[in-house]
This record gives structure tokens, C-alpha cells and sequence, in this order.
């Protein structure tokens, strides 16, 4: 019992140590693969025209928070490793994909915007 009492420093510093490790394993674990990040790549497509359809062009900084929020919840434990500058990269790549979509397939375009009138 006097040994703890005597050393209690060195084991609060190898309880912090640990734990930092815990947390570095932790993240490290957490990162996404090559092949989650495109599959959430391609979901954040369907978000982004979910969005779209939603909220309507100009609403750049509302429509960002609204895929954020269908992110965190298909993607919790995700969310929580990647940095949201990353994140809202990935987005701009899928809005990028979607304006080239909308712009190319006029039924997908009247589905999103709705005023275009579709030729069967």
C-alpha cells in the first residue's frame, strides 16, 4: 500500500499515457477505408439531390447543413473521424456530379427542379 502512495505520480501519467493511446488507436481504427469512402461518396450524390430537391438552388450554406445532418446519421461512428473541411469537399464533389447530372438527363432534372417538362 505504501508503494502506491509513493508513486502515484508514475501511475497517473501511465493511466494518461494509456489513455492517450486509447484514443489514438481509437481514431486510427475509425478511419474509413478506400471503399466506405466511395461508397459515401456516392451516397452523398443521392444527399445532395435529396437536398436539392428540397431545399431548391441558392441555399448553398443550408443545403450543406442539411446533407451534414444526413451524414452523421447514416454515418455516426464516421461522422466522428472525419474532419468536416473533408467532408465538405466531398460534397462540392458530389454537387459538382449532380449539376453535370441535372444538366445532362432531363428526367432526372424534372424529378429535382420539377418545371421541366420531360419528352417520352
Amino acid at each position: 500500500m505504501t508503494w502506491f502512495a509513493e508513486n502515484w505520480f508514475l501511475i497517473v501519467v501511465l493511466v494518461a499515457i494509456l489513455g492517450g493511446i486509447g484514443v489514438v488507436i481509437y481514431r486510427v481504427a475509425g478511419v474509413p477505408t478506400t471503399k466506405q469512402v466511395e461508397t459515401i461518396k456516392k451516397w452523398l450524390l443521392f444527399a445532395c439531390i435529396e437536398a436539392e430537391k428540397e431545399l431548391g438552388s441558392g441555399t448553398g450554406e443550408i443545403k450543406l447543413r442539411y446533407v451534414y445532418d444526413l451524414f452523421i446519421a447514416r454515418f455516426p461512428g464516421v461522422s466522428k473521424v472525419v474532419p468536416f473541411a473533408v467532408f465538405s469537399s466531398w460534397v462540392d464533389s458530389a454537387l459538382d456530379e449532380m449539376k453535370e447530372i441535372l444538366s445532362n438527363n432531363e428526367k432526372v432534372r424534372s424529378l429535382v427542379v420539377g418545371d421541366v417538362h420531360v419528352k417520352n
